[in-house]
C-alpha cells in the first residue's frame, strides 16, 4: 500500500473489460463486509440513463465529465469496494480522485488468451461488436494494460475465478499472518 493508506479506504479494481471487476468485487465486498459499488451504474443512476444513452445524448466527453463527478463524490465515502469502468484510471483526474480519498487501486490482470475466451461471445460491449472481435481485443489490451499498470497500486493476478481472486484480494486487507497476506498478489 501507498503510504497514507488506511484499512477505512476504498478499494477500486480497476482492469480490461472481461477482467472481473464486478464479479470480484462483489465477492470481496461480502468478503470484507463492506458496501460495493459500481461506478458505471453510479454514473447511469445519477444520470437518470444508460451509459449508451450518456454516450449517444453528450458523447464521451458528457460521459467522462459525469465519470469525474462520481469518481469525486465516491472517493468521499470510506470502506467501500468500487468496480470502476473500463476506462476511468486511463485519466489521470480520476486516478488522483480516488487517491485523495484515500483509496488503493488494484489492477486485475488478466492474460490476454484468458480474456479473449471470456469475451469471445459478448453482446453487450460496443467496442467489442466487430468481426475481427479477438483482434481488437488485443489492441485495446496492448493500449490499456500499461495505464492500469502505472495507476494501480497493486497488480493483482486475476486469471483465477472471482470467488477465488476476491479470497486473494481479501487476504491482503483481513488480520491473517503475514505468510499468507501477499498471496496471488505482486506489489506495484
Amino acid at each position: 500500500m501507498r503510504e497514507g493508506k488506511s484499512l477505512a479506504g476504498n478499494i477500486i479494481l480497476c482492469g480490461f473489460m472481461g477482467s472481473g471487476k464486478t464479479s470480484v468485487g462483489r465477492r470481496l465486498a461480502k468478503l470484507l463486509d463492506r458496501e460495493f459499488c459500481d461506478l458505471d451504474r453510479f454514473v447511469e443512476e445519477r444520470a437518470g440513463m444508460t451509459v449508451s444513452q450518456i454516450f449517444a445524448q453528450f458523447g464521451e466527453e458528457g460521459f467522462r465529465e459525469r465519470e469525474a463527478q462520481a469518481v469525486e463524490e465516491i472517493a468521499r465515502k470510506k470502506s467501500l469496494v468500487v468496480a470502476s469502468g473500463g476506462g476511468t484510471v486511463l485519466f489521470p483526474r480520476n486516478v488522483e480522485g480516488f487517491h485523495r480519498g484515500g483509496g488503493e487501486i488494484l489492477y486485475l490482470d488478466v492474460p490476454l488468451p484468458a480474456l479473449q475466451e471470456r469475451l469471445k461471445n459478448d453482446k453487450r460491449r460496443p467496442l467489442l461488436q466487430k468481426p475481427n472481435r479477438r483482434q481488437v481485443i488485443a489492441d485495446l489490451y496492448a493500449q490499456r494494460c500499461p495505464l492500469y499498470q502505472a495507476a494501480a497500486d497493486r497488480t493483482i493476478d486475476a486469471g483465477a475465478p472471482a470467488i477465488v481472486v476476491a479470497r486473494r484480494i481479501a487476504a491482503l486487507y483481513d488480520s491473517q499472518p503475514a505468510g499468507r497476506r501477499g498471496s496471488g498478489a505482486k506489489n506495484s
